[in-house]
């Protein structure tokens, strides 16, 4: 099977938009765009995030003491554009400094501490445990996700 008809088979596929954080070693906010995440265990609570080897961030954070994942919801598609892009990411951008750099705008965010990583070919797979949670507290929070390549509100699809 070639690379175009299986990303095309997996453009199908909805994903969760978010955008991790963490601090480079020299203390830099490290930022990015991902939208292969997914829970694994809710005991102990772990998550899986797929990174491409080939992005300037992927030794940063495969090296990070602590990533925080920010789960994006209906509205906030320039953010995901804005991670996106290689510019200053954090640059006008409101920051909350703490074990990671957490996104203030927005509301349901996951830290976790690098539990491990696996090799998935051209990505990593960070296993990530749990620390701690913000969630809304009200509306469920997140709902933005990436499907047939583009942001799309799964609240309105459900």
């Amino acid at each position: 099977m070639d690379a175009d008809t299986f990303r095309h088979a997996m453009a199908q596929l909805a994903a969760p938009l978010t955008v991790l954080t963490c601090y480079g070693p020299s203390g830099e906010p490290i930022g990015l765009t991902v939208n292969a995440v997914c829970s694994v265990s809710a005991s102990p609570p772990l998550v899986a995030v797929c990174l491409n080897r080939s992005n300037y961030s992927h030794d940063m954070v495969v090296a990070a003491r602590r990533v925080c994942l920010h789960v994006l919801e209906p509205g906030q598609e320039g953010l995901a554009f804005h991670f996106a892009k290689p510019i200053d990411r954090f640059a006008g951008v409101s920051v909350l400094h703490g074990d990671a750099p957490e996104l203030g705008d927005v509301r349901l965010r996951i830290l976790c501490t690098p539990d491990g990583v696996r090799d998935g070919g051209d990505h990593t797979i960070l296993l990530g445990r749990v620390v701690s949670v913000v969630s809304p507290e009200e509306g469920d929070g997140g709902g933005l996700v990436w499907h047939r390549r583009g942001p799309v509100d799964a609240r309105r699809s459900a």
